[in-house]
């Protein structure tokens, strides 16, 4: 059974200290995945909340391209907002799709994918903090652990094979190639395997349970959160750190879970969990350790 650690305090602080309960020390260059926020988004990470752990852990930011319209889908466009949001203000940063060609990652075992499209810098780095923003997502649900290593690692022709599970990955052709949604979800799900074998047992996952909007921070526009915050949550295992944010969720005794529970259920949500954890590379079972 996967051990999930748990604190309710949200303080940069505490990002150190679950980090250190984990117990997996990550060495070599440490690539932080982490979402930069679209233009005009209010509710994801900043940069000096997350500037501690980064620097304790001597890591860099990585990031990559949209697929979608918007502030961050072209490589100019992109490091013109990590200026603007300061990303490159505290620490190093590093928009890994920002020149290509992708890093190409097999999926031998995948429900729908066959292959991943990541940035190529992924391949520089020895291991990996998955620092999320737990929220909601218009496509996938809910977004965590698992999307950031999906979507979030993803170039943006891997973005586009994803959301269109395997169709095509030209982004000019995105939208007319939207698969059922299930397959989508189990898309996302082959692409996440993939990075996890890619670093093979380096990695570690942060959910950050804050600002809890039923939108991504890939929306401009996003809707205010609608629960309170709940806490930060760590594991090595990316589908039980997710699972532990869902069940957190759900026996929450804030009213406005009904819209962030209504957003997963809508998208069913849950069903990325469920894909990854048939491929293997983690379970949805844990421990919940508060301290």
């Amino acid at each position: 059974m996967s051990k999930v650690y748990f604190t309710k305090e949200i303080t940069p602080e505490n990002l150190i200290k679950i980090y250190d309960k984990v117990g997996l020390k990550l060495d070599g260059k440490v690539a932080i995945k982490m979402h930069s926020g679209e233009k005009g988004n209010q509710n994801y990470l900043r940069p000096e909340f997350v500037k501690p752990i980064v620097e304790y852990v001597n890591g860099t930011v990585v990031e990559c391209n949209t697929a979608y319209e918007g502030a961050r889908n072209s490589t100019e466009k992109h490091k013109q907002l990590i200026k603007e949001h300061e990303w490159d203000k505290y620490f190093p940063f590093d928009l890994m799709d920002a020149e290509g060609p992708d890093l190409e990652l097999d999926v031998p075992n995948g429900k729908i994918l066959k292959k991943n499209y990541v940035g190529k810098d992924l391949a520089n780095y020895d291991s990996l903090l998955v620092l999320s923003h737990f929220k909601g997502h218009a496509m996938g649900g809910y977004g965590g652990a698992l999307k950031q290593l999906s979507i979030g690692c993803a170039s943006s022709a891997g973005k586009t094979l994803i959301h269109t599970a395997g169709a095509t990955n030209d982004q000019t052709k995105l939208w007319d190639n939207l698969p059922e949604q299930d397959h989508f979800l189990e898309a996302m799900a082959d692409a996440a395997e993939s990075v996890v074998k890619h670093f093979n047992g380096k990695a570690v996952y942060i959910n950050v349970m804050k600002n809890l909007s039923v939108d991504c921070d890939c929306d401009g526009n996003a809707s205010a959160p609608c629960m309170q915050d709940i806490g930060i949550l760590a594991s090595t295992d990316p589908i039980a750190v997710d699972q532990a944010c869902l069940d957190l969720v759900y026996n929450s005794t804030d009213p406005g879970k009904d819209k962030l529970i209504e957003r997963i259920e809508s998208r069913h949500g849950v069903h990325t969990i469920e894909a990854a954890a048939e491929l293997g590379f983690g379970e949805r079972k844990y421990e919940l350790i508060e301290f």
